[in-house]
């Protein structure tokens, strides 16, 4: 697909001229800032800065972090509180880069659910959300990596149960798993592997990034309207679009602002709110905690693991298990494909939204079971969550897009924006 057309960077002088022939770093910088964007994009666009910050919070803050911190079994936990205690604004760091983690997953799970509910992933987006889910793969990973290294019981003990999961996987599970642990349990190579992983994989995540926004600045943004913008001339695209710089950035730029004075303020103020108690006690690999729980972005997906507990046939219910959860992952991958509907956006679609809604309470009800014992009716709950969660993304989707009857989709950018803004701008007679 043809770029949208827009005015490009032009060097005016000599340096100028020289600089762009051999490295036109210039011209990328300004194309990007000055990207035709739609303007009918609503607040729910903001998510994209905010990830933004939160990499590059969690870089700087982490190899802060590293220079301090010490893998090894017997003196990771006295480094975290040597890090805490002595290290010049240690505490500071330590928690920034803590909660920045939950930062960072509050703002990809409301990307993704706006991804969901506004279309984002349909044609010709479906590589921009691929590499988005594996983004997220990757920011799984580092987040789980990360919190096995200040080696208190829920660290240790959480290491203990999801490498776990890896010796399940028929035939090569047990070897996957001893040498994902560097031998035959959770111990001091363990604690090493993490530790070089969770420093390596905000790279690779850095490198997706730039393969993600590259991406979607190729096909161009998706939009409320789910329209896309006209293309056959700049004038018929002006009329949708107007450039990033300075409506959207300083849009954006306020969003953060206000988004950081809450991160701040939970950072000063209840920094461990959405910890746990366990992982100030020193990993002890005799006494297990009565109730191991992951992070709390991770609960949802730890209900539906824990959701199967009966064998089918020759598999047992841990593999099951392990599957379900990974499954329900792809499952989100796939919607560009299970999403059968010719309609873009959630807006014009009834039927499509009340089946949104349910999973966007799904998704939190999963997150309460997570947190729960699998005792009572907890089990039954998250299966019950763990069947709906697979029905929308493999059945109700497609369905939906077969038999769903959706309301009149406005023929341009331009005049849905005029439909919302245009009668609320004009003076008062």
């Amino acid at each position: 697909m043809a770029g949208i057309p827009h005015d490009h960077y032009e060097p005016k002088t000599g340096f100028g001229k020289w600089l762009h022939t051999r490295l036109p770093v210039v011209s990328l910088v300004y194309d990007t800032l000055m990207i035709p964007t739609p303007k009918n994009l609503n607040w729910m666009w903001i998510w994209g800065i905010i990830l933004t910050f939160c990499l590059v919070l969690q870089i700087i803050t982490g190899v802060v972090l590293a220079m301090h911190y010490t893998p090894h079994v017997d003196l990771a936990f006295a480094s975290v509180e040597h890090i805490m205690r002595d290290v010049n604004g240690g505490w500071a760091i330590r928690y920034m880069h803590a909660n920045g983690a939950s930062l960072f997953f509050i703002a990809v799970y409301a990307h993704i659910f706006r991804g969901l509910y506004y279309g984002s992933y349909k044609a010709p987006r479906e590589i921009t959300w691929i590499v988005g889910m594996l983004i997220y793969l990757m920011m799984m990973a580092t987040g789980f990596l990360g919190y096995v290294l200040p080696w208190g019981q829920m660290s240790f003990w959480g290491a203990t149960v999801i490498t776990g999961l890896f010796g399940a996987i028929p035939g090569v599970g047990p070897i996957l798993q001893e040498w994902l642990l560097g031998g035959p349990a959770v111990d001091n190579a363990t604690l090493n592997r993490f530790f070089s992983l969770h420093y390596l994989l905000p790279f690779v995540i850095v490198g997706l990034v730039a393969v993600h926004i590259w991406a979607f600045h190729s096909t161009g943004n998706n939009n409320p309207s789910g329209v896309e913008v006209r293309r056959k001339s700049k004038a018929e695209a002006e009329k949708d679009t107007v450039p990033f710089w300075p409506y959207f950035v300083i849009k954006d730029l306020f969003a953060l602002a206000v988004i950081m004075t809450i991160f701040m303020a939970i950072v000063g103020y209840m920094p461990n709110y959405l910890g746990h108690p366990d992982n100030y006690i020193p990993a002890n690999p005799l006494s297990t905690p009565a109730h191991i729980v992951p992070e709390w972005y991770y609960l949802p997906f730890y209900a539906i693991l824990r959701a199967i507990t009966f064998d089918v046939l020759f598999l047992d219910a841990k593999f099951l298990g392990v599957l379900a959860m990974f499954g329900s992952i792809a499952v989100m991958a796939l919607a560009p494909w299970t999403d059968t509907s010719p309609v873009r956006s959630g807006r014009f679609r009834p039927k499509f939204k009340i089946a949104f809604w349910i999973l966007g309470l799904d998704f939190m009800v999963l997150m309460w079971c997570g947190a729960r014992p699998a005792e009572g009716l907890v089990p039954l709950i998250s299966l019950i969550g763990a069947i709906y969660w697979f029905a929308y993304f493999l059945v109700i989707l497609p369905v939906l897009g077969w038999t769903e009857k959706t309301k009149p989709v406005p023929e341009t950018i331009e005049a849905d924006f005029d439909a919302k803004y245009a009668s609320k701008s004009k003076p008062a007679k």
